[in-house]
């Protein structure tokens, strides 16, 4: 067993102390910076760090982010659900750890969409605003984080709106 345990704090953002959610830091007893490229290559991680090691992973809403010595969640509601994703977290840290003669370790995050590639299927590309965002290059840079899909341009045809979808369906933006 690699990780054994772990003390956790939980804290609201000092930037906006009035947020429903909360965070929360797992500081390891133990180092896991060895397991980290075959946690990556296990859970598919969304980004990954070569230097300090550490893998993130975008979870319904929430970013975690595992470092060989601690682990940080947030967009969490409580301290049970905090608990519920360190455990398994931990389990699966573990499992990797011991069958890592059978794992090809991964060094790199997931493949991610290009802002321009969106840009060159938009419609117009002159900044018409019916989408709510003053420029194209704007809402290509939302498409990219997930917040906006082909559905929320106007001017997209339907032949572009089919390939924007293919496009991003090859890209994992949250679990």
């Amino acid at each position: 067993m690699l990780l054994k345990s772990y003390t956790k704090e939980i804290f609201r953002p000092e930037c906006n102390p009035g947020f429903q959610s909360v965070h929360c830091i797992a500081h390891l007893d133990q180092n896991v910076g060895e397991a980290l490229p075959y946690l990556n290559a296990e859970l598919g991680g969304f980004e990954y760090f070569k230097d300090p090691p550490a893998v993130t992973f975008r979870v319904q809403g929430k970013i975690i982010t595992v470092h060989a010595r601690k682990i940080a969640v947030n967009a969490l509601e409580d301290a049970e659900e905090a608990e519920k994703i360190l455990q398994w977290l931990k389990r699966e840290i573990n499992e990797v750890w011991e069958r890592r003669e059978e794992i090809e370790p991964s060094y790199e995050g997931a493949p991610k969409p290009k802002v321009f590639e969106i840009l060159k299927l938009l419609p117009h590309r002159t900044g018409c605003e019916k989408c709510g965002q003053p420029t194209c290059m704007a809402f290509a840079t939302l498409v990219v984080q997930g917040a906006k899909g082909p559905e929320d341009c106007p001017e997209l045809t339907s032949e572009k709106s089919h390939e924007l979808h293919l496009y991003m369906s090859g890209f994992s933006l949250d679990d």
